[in-house]
């Protein structure tokens, strides 16, 4: 199938909740065989990667990638106190691709990067683990389709609440109409980030690959307020708090109300906080709109931490006779007057707080061990990339809807935005010469 085939009917499909996702044809590996990992970006996030796959069994991790050599040397003691051994090393991505000693490739770095990685992995013949969001703009959302479908790799999204029990549970008995028929998600996320100041130009740090770093982005100046964590705020590099961590309960809802492209999406948003050099938007409202009478809406503020539920994040789904409020700790059940009628809970082992941006858990390892799985005897992925990146894509709706009209319509059956050439120009990003996306 070809990609515009993909996306007329596989946007229909997931909005009528029929989508399988089992690759049995890929299989390559049987329950003993060891599975050989790469982790690129090993800060912070790749750290909790390593962990993840360490926990699965028969699962080593014989690479690590990372263009700082002073992240590289914390890991490597990182990884010898936590694992037991250090893996070899390679700063150059393009060169680890080609490595005939790995089978996956875990991709934790900074956004710009995410789907460009991911698609010169499968090209490669690696199978993926890309954290979310999976793309940096929308079209990269359709070379990451082409190139799982012309590779046949297995390709994953770090939303890893699709690999919760406590949210399968709530998803299956949701489906059996324990709150009647779902109608609207509330998703939320609440932080209390300080501000990033006015950077300044200065030399790169002799232990930085600046130029690697930037990859597939147009080339800046180096500044001392964005590596190795701000660049999240910066849209030549991050995708802004609703990527960062809306993807999550955005996909939660999405997940809970069986749809999939939205025909309408409005949203409102700024640097509202603290006045620096924060790009995108500290506070968020984003609403969808689909088919059939159903509505997701996500509010964001990244830097006030008061929660809605007693919860710093979350998902509300709401139904003709009841509700049920998930997040990463398990799920509470809610007639129509607002009495709890039920609780599950996930277990202490998996719950992560809204402030940790590490984000390791049992949730992480469960994730990590349904990838391992699907390579080995061909389980369905609980979020292959053909469903996940349709998370990503509303977010990315989000986001272009407050940098141009407010409000898009979108085609549900080619996924662009209609009538609206302003907001197309934001389909494509700028790449720097020679690093666009290939399949």
């Amino acid at each position: 199938m070809d990609r515009k085939s993909f996306l007329k009917t596989g946007a229909a499909a997931t909005a009528a909740g029929i989508m399988s996702f089992g690759f049995p044809s890929i299989i390559r590996a049987s329950a003993n065989e060891r599975i050989q990992f790469a982790v690129v970006g090993i800060r912070s996030r790749g750290n909790a990667l390593s962990q993840a796959i360490n926990a699965v069994p028969n699962c080593d991790i014989s690479w690590i990638c990372d263009v700082d050599d002073t992240i590289i040397e914390e890991h490597k003691v990182f990884h010898q106190e936590t694992i037991g051994y250090v893996p070899k090393v390679e700063k150059d991505f393009r060169k680890l691709v080609q490595k005939s000693d790995i089978d996956v490739i875990a991709i934790a770095t900074p956004e710009h990067w995410h789907a460009p990685m991911a698609i010169m992995a499968m090209m490669a013949g690696k199978h993926v683990y890309v954290e979310k969001p999976c793309s940096h703009n929308p079209w990269e959302n359709e070379m990451l389709v082409e190139a799982q479908l012309k590779s046949g790799k297995l390709c994953q999204m770090g939303n890893q609440q699709r690999s919760s029990y406590t949210s399968n549970l709530a998803i299956k008995e949701i489906g059996e109409g324990i709150i009647g028929t779902p109608y609207f998600g509330k998703a939320w996320y609440s932080n209390t980030r300080g501000p990033i100041g006015i950077g300044k130009e200065i030399p790169v740090p002799s232990t930085l690959d600046w130029d690697l770093w930037q990859g597939p982005a147009p080339r800046e100046s180096y500044r001392d307020n964005v590596h190795p964590y701000n660049w999240h705020w910066f849209k030549t590099w991050g995708t802004g708090e609703i990527h960062n961590n809306g993807t999550h309960e955005i996909d939660i809802c999405r997940w809970a109300l069986g749809v999939g492209i939205p025909h309408k999406v409005t949203s409102s948003g700024g640097r509202l906080h603290h006045q620096d050099d924060w790009e995108w938007f500290d506070t968020q409202i984003a609403n969808y709109e689909f088919e059939g009478g159903k509505m997701i809406s996500w509010e964001g503020k990244s830097c006030n931490g008061q929660t809605f539920y007693g919860r710093g994040r979350g998902a509300m789904i709401h139904g003709t006779e009841g509700s049920i409020l998930l997040d990463r700790a398990g799920y509470l059940l809610y007639d129509l007057d607002g009495n709890l009628i039920k609780e599950e809970v996930e277990g202490a082992n998996n719950a992560t707080s809204t402030a940790d941006t590490r984000g390791f858990g049992g949730l992480t390892v469960n994730h990590m061990q349904n990838f391992a799985d699907a390579i080995r005897t061909g389980v369905d992925l609980n979020a292959p990339i053909q469903d996940a990146n349709i998370s990503t894509l509303l977010c990315h709706y989000g986001n272009i809807a407050v940098e141009t009209t407010g409000s898009l319509k979108v085609d549900p059956s080619t996924r662009k935005i209609i009538d609206n050439p302003e907001a197309m120009k934001l389909w494509k990003r700028e790449y720097e010469p020679g690093w666009e996306p290939e399949v």
